[in-house]
């Protein structure tokens, strides 16, 4: 006799559960939406957008001029070096105002902060003004130095 009132318990108990539970998937599926058309989700984006802003986007350490004398740096290398903050910037470089592709010539080298362009076998062509593009989001900034090769006198 004492085993039957709990059976009879279950069905009822689990009843309730039941009507609550057809509705909870609906009920899932409407939160689900809701971030995307911008019910719930927005008030945790500012605090992240915010975060970004705390970070200044900035040369920690700024390109610096190379000067090589035309008969020590024919066949030598050149590397210009920067170190930006954050680390999650993105770097590209340009010569003369137009972008440089990474190639033989060119050596993109990224190791967190330390961005560097590696010019290899420098030739007379290679001088000018070469331009770290620093971008995060929005907002950019450069840093620009000189790459000089004195012609033997």
């Amino acid at each position: 006799s004492e085993a039957k009132p709990p059976k009879e318990e279950t069905p009822k108990g689990i009843s309730p559960i039941k009507a609550k539970k057809t509705p909870s998937p609906a009920d899932a599926e409407r939160r689900k939406l809701r971030p995307g058309s911008g019910g719930e989700k927005p008030p945790e984006e500012p605090p992240f957008t915010y975060q970004l802003k705390a970070v200044p986007l900035k040369f920690v350490k700024e390109m610096q001029d190379i000067v090589l004398t035309e008969a020590e740096s024919v066949g030598s290398s050149a590397i210009f070096e920067v170190l930006i903050s954050p680390s999650t910037a993105i770097t590209s470089w340009m010569k003369d105002g137009s972008n440089i592709r990474e190639s033989p010539k060119h050596k993109f080298i990224a190791d967190g902060k330390d961005r560097k362009l590696h010019i290899i076998d420098v030739q007379l062509s290679d001088a000018g003004e070469y331009t770290c593009v620093l971008r995060l989001g929005n907002k950019e900034k450069t840093s620009t130095a000189k790459l000089i090769v004195e012609g033997i006198p």
